[in-house]
């Protein structure tokens, strides 16, 4: 009997290793076409942040958010521009200038304009706030999001740095610590970038890096980094 039961083990196992495969194989194929081919939703952005150059303000200059004027939700969505290149040559306007809502409740105050000096050399981000809203532009990329855990609301961009125009789209939320978690897909169990504030700098991590990024505060656009080539 025992004997006889083995090729039915056998079997059994094949084929749950071969549905096992053919699973992955599937899951794959599907981030694959959710990064490349899923279009994304309409252009929300408006005019206005791609009508003057943005590298001209002081953003040691922060807006008063006293709640006297528009919220979070009032400002519509921004997204790196569409193909061919999939990324900004001028540095944008801020989008959330006109919000006046204060910061959710729990959240950092990370708004400015950072520039890496301990690793990842030269690596330029302007963060904005407002509400439970946050927008990071850098890199030729804008990622605008509210961090509430949801992938409905998270950021939905492109990578066009790459020159691939690779989908991003993650879930955003604020930890108990203070630690602004970016994770793929909304799987919230993987975390691809933190950032944190420690003193008056900014932290940021990404699992590529093998060292945190230590960026400071600084009021003006370097005179490289206002136009962007990738």
């Amino acid at each position: 009997m025992a004997l006889a039961a083995e090729p039915a083990q056998q079997e059994n196992t094949v084929r749950i290793v071969k549905w096992s495969l053919g699973t992955m194989v599937l899951v794959l194929l599907l981030l694959y076409g959710v990064m490349f081919w899923w279009p994304r939703p309409p252009d929300t952005t408006e005019a206005r942040v791609f009508a003057t150059d943005g590298a001209q303000l002081d953003y040691c200059v922060l807006p008063q958010l006293d709640g006297d004027g528009p919220g979070a939700d009032d400002i519509p969505k921004a997204y790196t521009p569409s193909a061919p290149n999939c990324y900004y040559t001028t540095f944008p306007m801020p989008i959330l200038q006109n919000c006046k809502e204060p910061i959710a409740e729990g959240f950092p105050d990370m708004r400015g304009l950072w520039l890496a000096y301990g690793g990842l050399e030269e690596h330029m981000e302007r963060i904005e706030q407002c509400g439970d809203r946050i927008v990071v532009t850098t890199h030729g990329i804008i990622h605008d999001f509210h961090a509430d855990s949801t992938l409905k609301n998270g950021s939905r961009d492109t990578e066009g740095a790459t020159n691939s125009c690779m989908n991003t789209w993650a879930s955003m939320d604020v930890d108990v610590n203070g630690v602004l978690n970016f994770h793929p897909f909304g799987i919230s169990v993987i975390t691809i970038v933190k950032r944190w504030m420690e003193g008056d700098e900014l932290r940021w991590k990404y699992p590529r890096l093998d060292d945190v990024v230590r960026m400071k505060r600084i009021c003006t656009v370097p005179d490289n980094q206002r136009i962007f080539t990738p």
